[in-house]
């Protein structure tokens, strides 16, 4: 009886041949489902979504000025994200938490967020790819002219829209490689491009596994189960590099990790950076702002943005503290 053709996690590296006028003894088969769906929001399964068609019908009915913050000039680049006076609960108890964010990001530009805990960055952050746990009640998203209320998780992140946990879920019996090409190929069909073939995927990713300062092998591991804290930061930034995201929401990917693995990750999310992408960064800590630059730093105090300006403001909080920033 004969064996199974191989899958993409146990087929080796193409070689020159075999991808430039080699012959081919045969397509290798299409991956196994493993019974998941495309993965998507930088590797968290599909949500649930019936709490997000309740709140987008909430948030279309919202009676928000549009006109209650200015839009800065993008200088002739392309407007990305506009939040407009975003307020949200948390779905099972009703607290409120945004309580009227307001946020502009163009391509091309690197911003992060900081605050006390509790104060609403991370629920901004999960509100902006639908995360269920959170009811949206006033306001607008929009994103590359999309209104982000209207669109499922997946959705969104197949349009461009990434985010990097601070606690990586497990996927037990799901490659590395599987799941990178089942989520590559998804965004794919999204954009109306062909498929790539797992040969022609491992072609795709091995350069990025040099960039990430990873191992081939590292693909043949399941998702995210036995990494540790650094490896599992580093397979997020691995998925943002394959997905190609226009905006990646990086939650405290500067958490449990020494100063040698947030160089390597730093100098990862820096060497992705292009005219046409942004980040979006949620960090306690001037130290991952020295590795990666931003170009608008805003502080955020009891659900909403109390204060924007450069560096200095991170510089002043590492000294200081919140209340030092306060009288700036």
């Amino acid at each position: 009886m004969a064996s199974a053709p191989p899958s993409l996690s146990t087929a080796r590296p193409p070689t020159a041949a075999s991808l430039h006028g080699g012959r081919r003894r045969g397509a290798l088969p299409p991956l196994p489902s493993c019974g998941v769906r495309p993965p998507s929001l930088g590797g968290l399964p599909a949500l649930r979504s019936a709490p997000l068609r309740r709140f987008a019908v909430r948030a279309a009915l919202s009676t928000a000025d549009r006109s209650a913050a200015p839009v800065e000039s993008g200088g002739g680049k392309e407007l990305l994200l506009e939040v407009r006076d975003l307020t949200a609960v948390i779905a099972e108890t009703g607290q409120e938490i945004l309580k009227g964010v307001d946020l502009t990001i163009y391509e091309g530009e690197v911003h992060a967020i900081m605050g006390k805990n509790g104060s609403g960055k991370s629920t901004f952050a999960k509100v902006l790819v639908g995360h269920p746990d959170y009811e949206v009640t006033g306001g607008s998203m929009m994103f590359k002219g999309e209104n982000l209320l209207e669109m499922e998780p997946e959705d969104r992140s197949l349009a461009g829209l990434f985010m990097s946990f601070q606690s990586p879920i497990e996927i037990p019996g799901v490659s590395n490689a599987d799941f990178l090409n089942m989520a590559y190929n998804a965004r794919r069909r999204k954009l109306n491009q062909p498929e790539l073939s797992p040969i022609e995927f491992w072609a795709y990713v091995y350069p990025k596994l040099d960039l990430l300062n990873m191992k081939a092998d590292f693909l043949n591991r399941n998702v995210n189960e036995g990494f540790s804290g650094g490896e599992r930061k580093r397979n997020e930034i691995l998925q943002l590099a394959v997905l190609g995201a226009e905006l990646a929401i990086l939650d405290e990917i500067d958490s449990g990790l020494d100063v040698d693995a947030l160089r390597d990750v730093a100098k990862s999310v820096n060497g992705l950076l292009t005219p046409k992408n942004s980040v979006l960064m949620i960090t306690h800590y001037l130290r991952l702002l020295e590795f990666i630059e931003p170009r608008y730093i805003h502080v955020m105090e009891n659900g909403k943005i109390v204060k924007t300006g450069d560096i200095s403001i991170a510089k002043t909080l590492e000294k200081e503290g919140f209340k030092g920033v306060s009288e700036m």
